[in-house]
C-alpha cells in the first residue's frame, strides 16, 4: 500500500509539473462526449415542436446565440430575424439547440468543446474556501468563482500527493487550453469525497 501511494504521488507529481511547464496533457475529455450523445432522441422532438411553433407564426424575433464553452460562456444577439430566417439558420447550423423562451424571443446553444476567452487570459484552478475544486478567474485569493466542481477529499490528498502538488492547487494551476483544463480535472477527480465520487459515478452509469 505505502509503495502504491508512493507510486501515485509521483505520477501526479509528474503530471503537475508538465502542468506548470505549460506542456499539454492528451486525456481523455471529461464528460463531453457523453453529454453530446445523451437524449438526442428527445432533442431531435423537441426541435421539431419548436421549428413548427415559428412555422405557424411570422412575427420577428429577437435571436440570441449563447456559446457554452468547457470554461466559461459568452452570449451575443444575432439580430431580429423573420420566422423563415431562424429557421434557415437553424437548417446552416445543425450542431446548435433552439428552444424559443418565454418572451418569444428564440435562443440557440452552441457546445464548444474550448476555454473561453477569459479562461484562456486569466483561468486558474484551485481550492475554494468550502475545499471544492472551482475554476476562478485570476489566482484563487481574488475568490473571483467561474465554476465549482466538487468536494475535495483533503485529508487523503494530503498524505497522498507532494506538498509542491498541494502548493501549485492552493496557488493556482494556471491553464491556457482544453486538454491543460481536462488534465487538471481528471487528476483531481481522483480526490474528490465520496459524496460527490457517488454522483460522478452516477452520472457515469
Amino acid at each position: 500500500m505505502v509503495t502504491l501511494m508512493a507510486w501515485l504521488g509521483l505520477l501526479l507529481s509528474n503530471q503537475m509539473e508538465q502542468l506548470m511547464t505549460k506542456e499539454p496533457i492528451a486525456l481523455e475529455t471529461l464528460g463531453i462526449i457523453k453529454e453530446a450523445a445523451m437524449g438526442a432522441g428527445k432533442e431531435a422532438e423537441s426541435e421539431a415542436a419548436w421549428i413548427k411553433q415559428l412555422e405557424r407564426s411570422d412575427q420577428p424575433r429577437v435571436v440570441r446565440l449563447n456559446k457554452i464553452y468547457a470554461c466559461g460562456q459568452e452570449s451575443s444577439i444575432l439580430g431580429t430575424m423573420t420566422s423563415a430566417e431562424v429557421i434557415q439558420l437553424s437548417r446552416e447550423n445543425p450542431d446548435w439547440q433552439g428552444i424559443i423562451g418565454a418572451e418569444g424571443d428564440v435562443w440557440f446553444e452552441q457546445h464548444i468543446n474550448e476555454l473561453s476567452e477569459v479562461c484562456k487570459r486569466n483561468g486558474y484552478f484551485g481550492i475554494d474556501q468550502q475545499g471544492n475544486l472551482s475554476l476562478f478567474e485570476g489566482p484563487p485569493d481574488k475568490e473571483k468563482v467561474l465554476k465549482t466542481f466538487f468536494q475535495l477529499d483533503v485529508e487523503t490528498m494530503e498524505s497522498s500527493l507532494p506538498p509542491d502538488v498541494l502548493l501549485h492547487l492552493h496557488q493556482g494551476i494556471r491553464i491556457q487550453d482544453v486538454d491543460e483544463y481536462n488534465s487538471v480535472l481528471s487528476t483531481f477527480s481522483e480526490f474528490a469525497a465520496l459524496p460527490a465520487r457517488k454522483v460522478m459515478q452516477q452520472k457515469d452509469e
